[in-house]
């Protein structure tokens, strides 16, 4: 086998959160290039990711979940489902999140809660679930986004800090468990991406020139940079990483 041969994700089954647009949609094409099949968990729409994954001669699977309102039992019928569909679950990616931005001590319960709930509890019980079939297969592939903010505090965005710390945290652990049963959980670290979850940012003049003017790079990433890395990540290539968090920033955090 040559190594462009272990990047290949041929028949492989794969989860992606939050695949409607931006992170999600970038890294459900990349998998499908690469060969994988797409179940794509969404809120509200999906037909533009659905219609670009089947161009490319994939199946694509739309899956409907509220992970605001989703409870462990209905993240746990979202994996039997794609199982039940699609034949297999062979990688997860855990994409989707939401932010609230106040300053800290104007930070409110519900705006603490949501912010949790997506990002971290949703995250967790869908790992768990995957964990359960993917342990069964003796493979898997789990893959989290985190952030820069995983290693910084950032600025008004109090819950999101403190969900994408966590995250860095659970994979660390999940590996540490998960591993022995061939199962690689790594984490994808975006810097400042152009997203709709950075539009206030972006529309801020000074918080715009701020930010560009730090990262190394020179521009705000675009989703699709992060299309090789969760390939990678997915892959045979992978194999032998577990509890990774792998920074595509522009050089932020190098800063």
């Amino acid at each position: 086998m040559g190594v462009l041969d272990l990047f290949r994700l041929d028949q492989k089954v794969a989860l992606v959160t939050g695949v409607g647009s931006g992170l999600g949609q970038a890294m459900a094409l990349g998998l499908a290039e690469a060969g994988a099949h797409i179940a794509g968990l969404y809120r509200a729409h999906y037909e533009e990711t659905r219609t670009q994954v089947e161009a490319l001669g994939r199946r694509f699977l739309p899956v409907q979940c509220d992970l605001l309102q989703a409870t462990v039992a209905q993240l746990d019928e979202v994996v039997n489902h794609v199982v039940r569909e699609m034949g297999s679950l062979d990688i997860l990616v855990n994409n989707a999140g939401i932010t609230r931005r106040a300053p800290v001590m104007e930070f409110n319960e519900r705006d603490w809660d949501d912010v949790l709930q997506v990002d971290l509890k949703a995250l967790f019980f869908l790992s768990q679930a995957a964990a359960r079939i993917m342990a069964r297969q003796g493979r898997g592939k789990i893959i989290h986004v985190a952030s820069v903010l995983s290693f910084q505090g950032g600025l008004f965005i109090p819950a999101y800090t403190a969900a994408k710390s966590a995250v860095a945290g659970l994979t660390r652990a999940m590996a540490n468990e998960w591993a022995r049963l061939g199962i690689n959980v790594n984490a994808i670290a975006p810097g400042y991406m152009h997203t709709d979850l950075t539009a206030p940012l972006r529309d801020d003049p000074q918080r715009n020139e701020s930010i560009s003017a730090r990262i190394p790079a020179g521009r705000w990433g675009e989703p699709a940079d992060l299309k090789g890395v969760v390939v990678f990540l997915a892959s045979a290539a992978s194999d032998y990483m577990h509890g990774t968090i792998v920074p595509v920033d522009g050089g932020w955090l190098a800063w």
